[in-house]
């Protein structure tokens, strides 16, 4: 579903990403950890065209992300993308948050986007929220909601971001669960997150990533139970114990 070639990125002389190749198989859930600065989010944004990147390639169901020709608004309404900080847009309703992006760029009528939403909504537990606007939620809130604004356009993978980063950590465990959902429903995921619990009960595949390069990328029983890199045996030490 997802092919990442020898993929490098710089800006200017600072090299973000060098040489990062891995493959997401299709109801696959891939974790990608590491410590502040390694690449991570930047990798998972090249994947629907937000970074653009220098060297290599990467194809999402056979488009080319990278290729002039692709049209990035048709390629990123099939990747759902949630971010660290939601992302709403704060002076419309959730509904209308939900329903904005399916009228416009999938062309549905008014009455089967707000349907869509609303079956959506109803699924992460909101339902009863959607006249209200983002700001009257809270960050948990925010975040499932995100989350649904992403599944209304039926993506075929979805990217997350450090989607938990933000919030409270009582608010940690509603959002999680709904990627956890996600998960056992066989979407095709990528994540970026520091959240090892939900790492080890979901992800079939673990990347770790260091200093733009990725330094493991290991079945997740492998990558927590025998980590090969000291790297990555300094960073679960420190990440587990903490």
């Amino acid at each position: 579903m997802i092919q990442i070639d020898n993929v490098s990125k710089h800006y200017g002389s600072f090299q973000v990403l060098t040489d990062c190749t891995t493959n997401v198989q299709k109801g696959e859930v891939v974790v990608v950890c590491g410590p502040s600065g390694s690449g991570k989010s930047t990798l998972i944004k090249t994947v629907n065209g937000l970074e653009p990147f220098q060297a290599g390639r990467i194809l999402v169901d056979g488009t080319s992300v990278g290729d002039p020709k692709t049209k990035l608004s048709q390629l990123r309404s099939r990747v759902g993308m949630v971010f660290q900080h939601f992302e709403l847009f704060p002076h419309l309703s959730i509904v209308d948050n939900l329903t904005l992006a399916q009228r416009h760029v999938l062309g549905r009528s008014t009455d089967e986007a707000v349907a869509k939403g609303m079956g959506l909504l109803e699924r992460v537990g909101l339902k009863a929220h959607a006249a209200k606007m983002p700001g009257q939620l809270s960050g948990g809130q925010q975040q499932r909601v995100a989350i649904a604004r992403a599944l209304c356009m039926d993506p075929i993978v979805m990217l997350f971001d450090e989607p938990t980063s933000a919030l409270d950590p009582e608010m940690v465990g509603e959002v999680l669960d709904v990627m956890t959902e996600l998960a056992q429903e066989g979407m095709t995921m990528m994540c970026v997150t520091h959240e090892m619990g939900f790492a080890r009960r979901v992800a079939d595949r673990v990347i770790f990533m260091d200093a733009g390069r990725i330094v493991e990328d290991r079945p997740k029983a492998d990558f927590f139970d025998h980590p090969e890199s000291e790297r990555a045996q300094q960073f679960l030490a420190r990440i587990l114990h903490h």
